[in-house]
């Protein structure tokens, strides 16, 4: 008899849908996996653990990242911070533009959301092109924290994000759940 991994588990509960948001991209649906109660459990238990005791507060990344983020920061017993998309916080900002796979945009935190000297778990659902993850290393740095981890359900590795990171960020510890 064989057994499952949980990775293998995982794995096959995030979809890939072909051409979207637009055609050339395929994009890695987490929902399914959300919607499962216990391997959802599991993969924020597999993310937080490594980081107890080592960080201050975990900032997630709009939108999947607050999702997988909010529950990691709840199961160390710390805050969350949000890291927008431009125009959606109320109070004074820093901002950083980055690029996408297919596109660019911009990436806010509040100036004061951190302690000064935090060190901060930075939380997404992919690394990608590295784009979106070396602004939230800049935003945190900006904000008078530093980054002390990143961590990440799955990295797209053809896409080379990793070297991106490494690039504006050496030496940052990266935690990837499953690699593509």
């Amino acid at each position: 008899m064989t057994s499952t991994s949980p990775h293998d588990l995982w794995r096959a509960l995030i979809s890939d849908v072909p051409d979207w948001p637009e055609p050339g991209v395929t994009f890695k649906d987490i929902t399914p996996l959300l919607a499962d109660g216990v391997e959802f459990s599991l993969v924020i238990d597999a993310m937080a653990t490594s980081w107890a005791g080592r960080v201050d507060v975990v900032a997630g990344i709009e939108a999947r990242g607050f999702v997988l983020g909010a529950p990691i920061a709840h199961r160390l017993g710390l805050g969350f911070v949000p890291l927008r998309k431009q125009g959606k916080l109320p109070r004074d900002t820093h901002a950083a533009q980055y690029d996408l796979e297919y596109g660019t945009a911009t990436l806010e935190v509040h100036a004061d959301a951190f302690a000064p000297g935090a060190r901060v778990l930075v939380v997404d659902d992919v690394l990608a092109t590295g784009g979106t993850a070396a602004a939230a290393v800049g935003l945190v740095d900006r904000a008078g924290a530093r980054v002390v981890g990143l961590s990440v359900l799955m990295e797209l590795t053809f896409l080379g994000g990793r070297a991106t990171l490494e690039g504006s960020a050496p030496d940052l510890p990266l935690h990837v759940l499953l690699a593509y």
